[in-house]
């Protein structure tokens, strides 16, 4: 199939090789959408937790099926989406726990507010 006579074949193989060099290694698939989204959820962390939490649940999935792809058959694809795939999951493990910490903090201010406020006596007040 690569000894084509078809020159539009042959060109788009070029641009193939030379995109990804001639060690016919691939990147793994949603490595760099991982890497991006583990960072998202560390950023966004504060906003009550709920896009920390969305983000990251969303790059650790992602990530456990390119990591499923990666061990099937590591030669084929190259190091540096591999390591961008487990930067992006290790940044979606904190931003997990940070968004939950940040969730878990908010529910735990509203409990005690509400609770501070069914304390004042609101009949006696004129």
């Amino acid at each position: 199939m690569e000894n084509s006579n078809n020159p539009n074949e042959q060109k788009i193989n070029q641009q193939i090789n030379q995109q990804f060099g001639n060690s016919g290694q691939i990147p793994i698939p949603n490595s760099t959408a991982v890497l991006v989204l583990g960072i998202i959820s560390i950023a966004l962390c504060w906003c009550y937790g709920i896009v920390a939490l969305t983000c990251g649940i969303i790059a650790l999935v992602l990530a456990n099926k390119g990591m499923a792809l990666y061990n099937a058959n590591p030669e084929a694809y190259t190091l540096s989406s591999f390591n961008n795939m487990k930067g992006g999951k290790i940044c979606a493990i904190i931003g997990l726990c940070l968004g939950s910490l940040y969730l878990i903090f908010i529910v735990v201010y509203l409990v005690i507010l509400g609770t501070a406020f069914s304390m004042i006596p609101w009949q006696n007040m004129h």
